[in-house]
């Protein structure tokens, strides 16, 4: 889906369980009115407003504010900001929420497909619907917050910034950075195209060297490969006879592995007989302990007889002396066992370190004998032809490789020579620096205009890098620091008037709607406040909200008034 430039028409922004607000939706018509004011108690929930429609924007409120704490800390759930507006004879919606995370656009009441990721669905809306972003709409929408840094407060860079988006030249910044990109890449094309160009002249003269060589010193390459066999024959031979000797000894060692599982079958059969025994040992104790220590039986109380005890703890003594000489014949036996037990594990690892050591030997043999396969070959091919057909063959397509890579050196130094001064147009200095001279005399004759319909007669000049000169009737030179709270909110005013100027003239940041939020309470005087409101007076087709603590003085001038008010926490319209 494509769109074109055009102005946006904010209809209805409306939000529940958002910050102070409960879970019936608080709505605000955007559109009816050409004056709207906003009134409430500190705390009442006047500026949500602002908060809410930068949140379903572009995901980030206007204050600063955590996505965390912008979730009603009452209900911890469902919050839920909607806003509608028209653009393009098309009507949007967007809807963004959090517990549980939600963000929808639809056009003519269909939901854009939401295949793409957040991030993407995001710039659609923000490049190809509002055709602006946070930080103009922020510039030219809304002035006022304490939080809210003025263009006169922000550095030679952000406003540069905020100036590009107005006059909507953004798109030569975005083309930089994709010829950055494009630089980079042929940067890093030359600096592999030169590795291997100067791979291939190696090899170039390395194969021109192996043929110069292979007719000069047929002889001495022949004897040294022949010499070469020679050694890893005797080489091989060694191994043979070192693998051959593991071998007899390993094979003694497993017909000496023989015995191992009647030995440990036998072992076995040890630890049960060795078990009963102390099974038995310990029930004989435990007898003649009983007898020592009871007179009468635990189960049926009787007195035990003296002689039947006596007689009875004689014969346990007698049947556990020969268990406990029983015992100490089994632990001998076992111990020879054990013995012989260990003596089969050294063997076993015995047996495995020779078995590794023979598959080094097989793996040295088999690598010397492929070694000598490919010795012989090469012998063969001097033998059959002074020099090789293919060697010559090998040359000449190495040679054609590097007429190719020259060629292809020579296309990227082209292609990056026009690209850099591409990028030159592309730069500060370039083609934004000329469009920005040309709106400039436009923007200081707004300025100034503006400044003089809210009786301040001061000469505003910003010159192409966006630093002011501010001279009195008098001609003394001050600058924006220089002025008082209300001087300052003044240059404010004017600026932001002027960026909606040229944003029209643009069809840049182009929307109906203004949000002034508290100008009128500290910064601006009585007179100030007059001349202000003449100004909003002139302006055409445009809904302006002014948020202020100043209901008495300021209610009759307007066309509507909103009220705010909590109420057990809650923030909503007082009807």
């Amino acid at each position: 889906m494509t769109w074109s430039y055009n102005l946006v028409t904010f209809n209805t922004v409306r939000w529940k369980n958002f910050l102070s607000t409960g879970n019936n939706f608080t709505e605000i018509q955007l559109d009816q009115n050409p004056s709207t004011l906003v009134v409430g108690e500190n705390g009442a929930g006047k500026s949500t407003i602002l908060d809410a429609l930068c949140f379903v924007l572009f995901n980030k409120p206007f204050r600063q504010i955590s996505k965390s704490q912008l979730l009603n800390s009452i209900n911890q759930r469902e919050a839920e900001v909607e806003v509608e507006f028209t653009t393009q004879n098309k009507k949007i919606k967007i809807i963004r929420g959090i517990k549980p995370n939600k963000f929808e656009i639809y056009v003519d009441d269909v939901m854009i497909n939401q295949n793409a990721n957040a991030k993407d669905y995001q710039k659609h809306l923000e490049q190809q619907i509002l055709k602006f972003n946070y930080r103009s709409f922020t510039q030219v929408v809304i002035l006022g917050s304490s939080t809210f840094v003025p263009f006169m407060q922000l550095n030679s860079k952000n406003r540069r910034e905020v100036v590009e988006d107005i006059l909507d030249i953004k798109i030569f910044s975005l083309m930089n950075l994709v010829l950055k990109t494009k630089v980079r890449e042929i940067n890093t094309n030359i600096t592999d195209t030169n590795y291997t160009k100067d791979l291939t002249q190696s090899k170039i003269e390395m194969q021109e060297k192996y043929i110069e060589d292979s007719k000069n010193n047929r002889d001495t390459i022949l004897a040294e490969k022949t010499n070469l066999i020679s050694a890893n024959e005797e080489e091989i031979h060694a191994n043979q006879k070192k693998e051959t000797e593991l071998q007899k000894s390993t094979d003694t060692f497993l017909e000496a592995m023989k015995g191992e599982d009647v030995v440990i079958s036998k072992r076995d059969k040890l630890k049960d007989v060795q078990f009963s025994l102390k099974d038995k040992h310990s029930r004989e104790s435990a007898l003649i302990k009983f007898f020592e220590e009871n007179n009468e039986c635990p189960t049926c109380e009787q007195h035990i007889d003296e002689t039947f005890k006596s007689e009875k703890i004689k014969q346990n003594q007698t049947s556990v002396a020969k268990l406990t000489e029983g015992l100490s014949k089994m632990s001998e036996e076992m111990n020879k066992v054990e013995e012989k037990v260990k003596d089969f594990k050294n063997l076993a690892k015995t047996i495995q370190k020779n078995q590794v050591e023979m598959q080094k030997y097989r793996s040295a043999i088999t690598q010397l004998e492929k070694f000598n396969s490919t010795l012989e070959a090469e012998i063969k091919q001097i033998v059959d032809k002074e020099v090789a057909e293919e060697d010559i063959k090998k040359l000449a397509r190495l040679q054609e490789k590097l007429d190719s890579y020259e060629s292809s050196a020579q296309k990227l130094k082209e292609e990056l020579f026009y690209y850099d001064v591409a990028r030159n147009l592309l730069q500060d200095t370039g083609i934004k620096t000329k469009i920005i001279k040309q709106y400039l005399p436009i923007m200081n004759k707004l300025i100034n205009a503006y400044l003089q319909s809210m009786e301040f007669y001061v000469n505003f000049n910003l010159d192409e890098n966006f630093t002011e000169t501010i001279k009195s009737r008098y001609r003394d030179a001050f600058n924006y620091a220089s002025f008082s709270e209300g001087e300052k909110m003044r240059i404010d005013l004017a600026l932001l008037f002027t960026w909606r100027a040229i944003a029209k003239m643009k069809n840049s940041t182009n929307t109906n709607l203004l949000i002034l939020d508290e100008i009128f309470d500290s910064s601006l005087d009585g007179q100030g406040t007059d001349e202000f409101l003449k100004i909003l007076g002139t302006l055409e087709n445009e809904n302006v909200f002014i948020i202020s603590h100043k209901q008495d003085q300021l209610v009759d001038k307007f066309s509507n008034v909103i009220k705010f008010e909590k109420f057990r926490n809650f923030s909503h319209i007082k009807v």
